[in-house]
């Protein structure tokens, strides 16, 4: 190999090519990976500018920001803090929705004619740089999303270094203007067989630091998703399949009311959450308050802050119903005790699913 630039035909001429030469074989592969790329992320942002636009509508049950706060639990890297930050303030939540779906709408659309193929490729990359650590822990029974993100930077990765092949507006526009001698074309669009302006050996070291990144991007996540690559198969440390309360905040009076922030932290976001019993034991183990599931069904509304307006807790026929991502704090009244029957010391919160699984917090007595 030398430092020549790769080059061919400004025109991008597939009669100056071999039919055995590589770019001339890239060139008829690479459609099929742009169009497909394109129409997913295309496909995602009509469905909710176009086709479905309830999921633009804050007072719909398939409102966007219920599925952006059910990635909150397992989200990596403080954009769980991030999420947070835009369910308390609508406004930056709408624009963010809107402009993410425009752009999946817009960049979408130009891979699939080929316009700007390169730009949009790295576009899409950045989507999966930001979807995997929101979204890349769930899927229960296999981790969709991990595999949406995965397959999508590698289809971008392969088309930022390529270009967009045959069949595409780029390379109409490089047989029938002069762009191809445009440094800044060639980078942001130029079907193959037009490579990028770089050099062999340049060329050669971006396609190994592709490869590479996009090694560490997927196995990385994979094996801290769901192990198996350095560590046995495991479920996650935020379960996908198996819902989790989180209790913190417990505060305990002594007439027997608590008070506790649950949420929602883990589990399928495809059902919701049923809590059907609550217990409240002392240091011995003795029940001495209990919430069955009509005494929680039976809950005031103000008995139920909810912290976020989406996902919510609320109550249901059979106790406490919440999705994933839910968080509020609850106040149980007596149940058992008189006023004043509970003595100073530690008991134990637990609440209970409609599985029999529960989920336990220690709190304090005081006078």
């Amino acid at each position: 190999m030398n430092d020549a630039v790769l080059t061919t035909s400004p025109a991008g001429d597939a009669g100056t090519l071999r039919r055995t030469d590589g770019w001339w074989l890239a060139a008829l592969a690479l459609p099929a990976i742009r169009f497909t790329q394109g129409f997913i992320f295309w496909g995602g942002g009509s469905r909710r500018l176009i086709y479905a636009p309830q999921k633009l509508d804050p007072h719909a049950a398939s409102w966007m920001a219920n599925k952006f706060q059910s990635a909150m639990p397992g989200a990596l890297f403080g954009t769980d803090h991030v999420i947070a930050f835009l369910l308390q303030h609508f406004y930056l939540l709408y624009a963010s929705i809107i402009l993410f779906s425009v752009a999946e709408l817009v960049f979408g659309l130009l891979l699939m004619l080929g316009l700007f193929s390169r730009l949009s490729a790295l576009v899409t990359i950045g989507f999966s740089l930001l979807l995997m650590p929101m979204y890349g822990w769930q899927g229960a029974t296999c981790i969709d999303e991990w595999t949406m993100a995965a397959a999508n930077f590698a289809m971008g990765m392969t088309l930022l270094l390529a270009g967009g092949g045959a069949w595409s507006v780029d390379r109409v526009l490089l047989r029938r203007t002069g762009l191809g001698a445009r440094a800044w074309f060639r980078w942001a669009g130029g079907a193959t067989p037009l490579p990028l302006p770089l050099s062999v050996r340049a060329m050669e070291r971006a396609g190994l630091a592709a490869l590479l990144f996009t090694i560490v991007f997927v196995v990385g996540f994979y094996n801290y998703y769901r192990g198996a690559v350095l560590t046995p198969f495991h479920g996650g440390p935020v379960s996908a399949a198996a819902h989790h309360v989180g209790l913190s905040q417990a505060r305990l009076s002594p007439d027997g009311t608590v008070r506790v922030r649950a949420y929602l932290d883990g589990g399928t976001p495809a059902v919701p959450a049923h809590i059907v019993l609550a217990t409240l034991t002392d240091a011995k183990g003795t029940v001495v308050e209990r919430w069955d599931m009509h005494a929680l069904a039976s809950l005031s509304p103000a008995a139920i802050v909810n912290v976020f307006a989406y996902q919510r807790f609320r109550t249901g026929p059979y106790g406490l119903i919440a999705p994933v991502g839910a968080m509020a704090d609850i106040t149980l009244p007596p149940a058992l005790a008189t006023p004043g029957a509970l003595a100073a010391g530690s008991y134990r919160l637990v609440l209970g699913n409609v599985s029999g699984r529960g989920f336990a917090v220690t709190v304090s007595a005081g006078r």
